[in-house]
């Protein structure tokens, strides 16, 4: 049997244990050792000596493959920014941000939600993680809003969709996770994802302002705030403001050269967090369950990457990621048309799975495919199919599969958040969540149409770096 036909019978074994309720990690671990026994045995004949000394090489390739790409020092981000969101909410900077955004914004129809929305965004941009902000807005937001009246689906909606934000405003666990599968800059990457990050929460914030323009009764404004009590709530919430400077700056200095990388940029704006969580009263219990929330949701994703790179290794041996780019670029169709197929094909392909398990089980065949439509990755933007550089490209399509990736978090049967939000809330069910996150689908699709339409939102501050 030839290797390609290994790799589609392995694969299509992996998609059926997800299916069956397998954890990606275990799922994708196993494919992958299984396919590179096939692979070196060659045959289903059963000879002792050629089947043992096959799994023998396939145990020293599944042991070794996993340290020397998580051993990456850049994978130390992800740990990084976790702590910086766990800190953040005992430090209680989310309820400081929330009462600011709730006493500038909430005027405007619908304010109390655009107010969650950008709170959201801020916290996101100290967090990394849309669980975790998910999680933290139910408790501080929906409240809020079911107390002057909101519908509580359309409530539980906005937090589950503005939760999503955290997967592209930098620091994003998911946007360092891509930039370690396709080898790419993680710096490049993070400073890509703040410009279409803030613009998909401009986005929600239209869509909310519209939905209480046409039905009254949804979002009543919220009025009777002071000058006094808007500047008063400033301060409290200027941390956040600080560690977004520091992580940007480290990132790019637009005065000069970066101050330094984007972990220590992390590390630095870690520690300021848990200076402040200090000064505001954490308690030892609070850090401990901090830093063991921290561990948990680490070790949750440095195990599905420990497993997908077996996986990942496997479909290398077995050429399937090669010839699947070839046959790719071999239709007859237009390169932008075949992206357009390949964004749909996440969205189906969200609704079944996490979003970390998708990006590491797909990108590795899909990402050599999008750069060989491009051209290569070393093409230049005259000679390109999208208009843009190999290492431009790369980019671009990193914000579109995570901007995806944000989409299945709320997309039904699998959505994470809306299972988070209806898990915190006594008062909810996970079918009122994804019914209140219905009209936000609607935002997002135009996000996506734009950000695909408009690559120079994407690459506008990349451009400026390089």
């Amino acid at each position: 049997m030839e290797p390609i036909d290994i790799g589609l019978w392995v694969s299509g074994g992996l998609l059926v244990f997800v299916i069956l309720g397998m954890r990606v990690a275990f799922a994708a671990g196993l494919a992958g050792f299984v396919g590179l026994v096939w692979l070196r045995w060659n045959g289903f004949d059963y000879d002792p000596e050629r089947f043992w000394k096959a799994v023998e090489i396939s145990v020293k390739i599944a042991g070794l493959t996993p340290h020397s790409k998580v051993s990456a020092q850049v994978l130390s981000l992800i740990p990084v920014f976790i702590m910086i969101g766990y800190l953040a909410y005992h430090a209680k900077l989310t309820t400081a941000l929330f009462t600011a955004c709730k006493r500038w914004i909430a005027w405007v129809p619908g304010g109390l939600a655009v107010s969650t929305v950008f709170a959201t965004a801020g916290f996101a941009a100290v967090s990394g993680a849309s669980v975790a902000t998910a999680a933290v807005f139910a408790r501080i937001a929906i409240p809020e809003m079911l107390k002057i009246g909101y519908n509580k689906q359309f409530a539980a909606g906005v937090v589950a969709a503005g939760g999503t934000l955290a997967s592209l405003i930098p620091p994003s666990a998911i946007l360092v996770i891509y930039a370690i599968i396709v080898e790419q800059d993680v710096g490049m990457l993070l400073l890509a994802g703040f410009i279409p990050g803030m613009f998909s929460a401009l986005v929600y914030a239209a869509l909310i302002i519209g939905i209480a323009v046409i039905f009254k009764t949804v979002g009543p404004p919220v009025s009777g705030f002071t000058w006094r009590e808007r500047f008063e709530s400033l301060p409290p919430a200027l941390p956040i403001v600080a560690v977004v400077v520091i992580i940007v700056f480290f990132v790019y200095n637009p005065f000069g050269d970066a101050w330094g990388t984007p972990t220590e940029g992390g590390a630095i704006g870690a520690f300021i967090i848990f200076l402040m969580a200090l000064y505001r009263g954490m308690r030892w219990s609070q850090l401990k369950t901090a830093l063991l929330d921290t561990a948990k949701l680490t070790v949750m994703i440095f195990s599905i990457i420990w497993g997908v790179l077996i996986y990942v290794r496997f479909l290398g041996f077995a050429e399937l990621p090669e010839a699947f780019a070839n046959w790719i670029t071999a239709l007859d169709m237009s390169p932008m048309l075949i992206l357009v197929c390949i964004l749909l094909a996440y969205a189906v392909l969200g609704m079944f799975m996490d979003a970390i398990g998708m990006l590491l089980l797909t990108l590795p065949v899909v990402y050599p495919a999008v750069m060989a439509l491009n051209g290569g990755e070393y093409v230049t933007a005259a000679d390109s199919a999208f208009g843009m550089s190999g290492p431009m490209c790369a980019i671009w399509f990193g914000i579109l599969v995570v901007k995806m990736a944000e989409f299945c978090l709320i997309t039904p049967p699998i959505g994470l958040n809306c299972f988070v939000v209806a898990g915190v809330r006594d008062d909810l069910n996970v079918q009122d969540v994804f019914k209140g996150v219905t009209p936000f689908f609607l935002a997002d699709a135009v996000t996506i149409a734009l950000l695909v339409s408009f690559p120079g939102i994407v690459l506008f501050l990349p451009m400026l770096a390089g």
